[in-house]
């Protein structure tokens, strides 16, 4: 359907290396979007962009540390001189980490909370002063099960995602004046590179695999209908949402 299509827009994916980002960047691109994937490790950032390429879109990538604020902003510069605008903003890029809270220390509460939400919220700002300039915008912000419900031994990462889904909200009240949507996804555990090593402990997994209706762990492809539909036209009166892509989770 042409509603869902996103011929000739351009949007640009954080941690669109791998896992979960590199699954949207694709999924962007067979809707149309030209792609831009910010990521670190730029070997693998140009193995998205290869693939993007072939499939007859535009594409670039840049290797950038995102807990460098005047970096976002450089970046996004960049982005809207080259492509001549930002329609769509995926921020994916995240940590985690495993540690009761009795032993987390500073320096790793600091870690997460800078990247999964100081970078986010900094990555927002900077892509919504182009869309301000535009008069419309798509934001998509990656938030998580773990942000709605408590969970044992990821204190620091609950506490970064609950602050990521009412963060979209209060952005959503202030820029939906400026015809820009933001939302996210809240997925349920996804088989990644972030939670691989957690996920081999059978103990952790069958724990998983019995808090999920559909007795199933998520793929990574499987967040890519969701995310065309927040940066399509099929939303543009959705504003303010964590759609949860969580195998029935939530519905406990």
């Amino acid at each position: 359907m042409e509603i869902f299509r996103l011929k000739d827009r351009v949007a640009v994916v954080t941690g669109g290396n791998k896992g979960l980002g590199r699954a949207m960047a694709l999924g962007l691109a067979r809707a149309g979007a030209d792609v831009v994937v910010i990521g670190r490790d730029e070997n693998s950032n140009q193995q998205v962009v290869d693939e993007i390429r072939e499939l007859g879109r535009k594409a670039t990538s840049y290797s950038i540390d995102l807990r460098n604020t005047t970096s976002i902003h450089n970046t996004m510069d960049e982005i809207s001189k080259t492509f001549t605008k930002i329609d769509i903003l995926v921020n994916n890029a995240g940590s985690s980490f495993t540690k009761f809270a009795l032993e987390v220390t500073e320096e790793e509460w600091d870690q997460i909370l800078h990247l999964n939400l100081k970078s986010l919220f900094f990555c927002c700002q900077a892509a919504a002063k182009k869309m301000v300039e535009q008069g419309h915008g798509k934001i998509i912000n990656i938030a998580s099960i773990a942000g709605a419900v408590g969970e044992v031994g990821i204190s620091a990462y609950t506490a970064s995602k609950a602050a990521v889904i009412n963060l979209t909200k209060s952005l959503a009240l202030e820029w939906a004046r400026y015809n820009i949507q933001v939302n996210a996804i809240g997925p349920a555990y996804i088989k990644t590179d972030l939670n691989a090593k957690q996920l081999e402990n059978p103990k952790v997994y069958e724990k998983i695999i019995s808090k999920t209706p559909m007795k199933r762990l998520g793929q990574p492809e499987e967040l890519v209908g969701t995310a065309v539909l927040l940066a399509s036209d099929a939303s543009s009166f959705i504003t303010g949402q964590t759609i949860f892509v969580d195998g029935g989770w939530l519905a406990q």
